[in-house]
């Protein structure tokens, strides 16, 4: 989202100024070119030199400072296509929502057409004072993009809300936010599975397979992205994303009776967990012991087939999207799933290829689509292959 983009980030008089260097870092990290702007309580904080040498640019502190032929509030906020004011505090949220631009930030900010993320930090009762909430909601009506935020422990010496969350958090909000104002799913449900699912032996034991999540995680960011509702039915937790649900489940009768319930009102299913379609036939009250030298025997029954189930239950505004990894002849167990399964969309991978296969951050994928020609996409990071599926899926409504 903010690779070749200008940033600017606008920092306040916060203890929570500090947090700004990591903000820096990581937008230049994204490919970012990055500009920083200070208020004079803000440098009580943290210096100028600072992030000067962060950013490799001049901060901006001062509108008259230096000569020079530009009008230089003017000049940066043309500039910008993104503007990040963080922390900011009740003071410039204050000034922003009334109109008054009497320093370098706020003059800056009011003269700029860019898009605008604010993040609040400052002591619970100020950050709950109904004059701040009152300037918020005009920033909220205006069109900035406001993180809320976190519960944590305050300069104050107390836990409450009102503490700055982390950069990578105010970053992936943002990001997330900025792609989802013109998402094509806004106003859709989509239901997402993810993870191997676990069939319990014992009180111990459990079987499973080798799946990370990491392509449904990566599904669910890119439908968000678009704007949707997101339900992630998952049995792995890992990253939280903003705007998706996470549902921890264990089982594949779990994540069936979840998926299947949440699929009811839903306009978009794609099944991307590695169920297991097997389960034992019991299980065992305690934990099962060796017997002598011999092995064990497991009697297996088969599990829901949650996609099968999905798919020949699916209305006609509802489109249902399956996974197959296979080790080999993977188109062709793919076509033969698309049609078994009664899918509108089926994405099959070799997950025998370790550069691509369980717990990689990359894959390489074919698309399947009924009548239509089979589409390879190459190997790139699993969340521009998530992306491309969104993308392809929005064509099939």
């Amino acid at each position: 989202m903010f690779k070749g983009k200008n940033v600017l980030v606008m920092v306040t008089g916060s203890i929570a100024a500090y947090k700004a260097t990591t903000l820096v870092r990581l937008l230049i990290k994204s490919g970012a070119q990055v500009r920083v702007g200070m208020t004079t309580s803000a440098q009580e904080f943290i210096t100028s030199k600072t992030l000067s040498i962060l950013s490799g640019q001049d901060v901006l502190t001062d509108l008259f400072i230096g000569h020079t032929s530009q009008v230089i509030h003017i000049e940066w906020a043309r500039w910008a296509d993104v503007i990040f004011v963080v922390p900011a505090t009740a003071n410039i949220i204050g000034k922003i929502a009334n109109g008054i631009a009497d320093d370098a930030v706020s003059a800056t900010i009011i003269a700029s057409s860019a898009d605008k993320v604010i993040a609040p930090a400052m002591n619970d009762v100020m950050f709950h004072n109904p004059a701040v909430e009152r300037n918020l909601e005009i920033l909220k009506q205006d069109g900035w993009l406001v993180v809320e935020p976190v519960v944590g422990y305050l300069a104050e010496g107390y836990e409450a809300s009102g503490r700055l969350p982390e950069p990578i958090d105010i970053l992936q909000q943002a990001d997330i936010r900025l792609r989802a104002k013109k998402g094509q799913l806004i106003g859709k449900k989509v239901v997402i599975t993810a993870g191997g699912t676990k069939e319990a032996l014992d009180p111990v034991r459990y079987l499973t397979n080798r799946s990370s999540g990491k392509m449904g995680y990566a599904l669910a960011r890119a439908a968000v992205e678009k704007g949707a509702e997101v339900k992630l039915v998952t049995t792995i937790d890992r990253e939280n994303i903003f705007g998706v649900e996470k549902i921890i489940v264990s089982s594949t009768q779990e994540m069936f009776d979840v998926a299947t319930h949440e699929f009811t009102d839903a306009d978009i299913f794609i099944g991307a967990a590695a169920v297991s379609d097997f389960k034992p036939a019991k299980l065992a009250e305690h934990k099962i012991k060796k017997q002598a030298d011999g092995g064990l025997q497991l009697t297996l029954v088969q599990n829901p087939d949650i996609l099968k189930t999905i798919g020949f239950s699916k209305k006609d505004h509802q489109i249902v999207v399956g996974f197959a990894a296979e080790t080999k002849e993977v188109i062709a167990y793919g076509t033969d799933k698309l049609v078994k399964k009664h899918a509108d969309m089926l994405i099959t991978n070799d997950v025998s290829n370790s550069d691509t296969g369980f717990s990689s951050d990359d894959n390489a994928v074919t698309i399947l689509v009924p009548d239509q020609l089979p589409e390879a996409l190459p190997k790139t990071t699993k969340i521009e292959i998530a992306r491309a599926i969104i993308t392809r899926i929005i064509t099939l409504k």
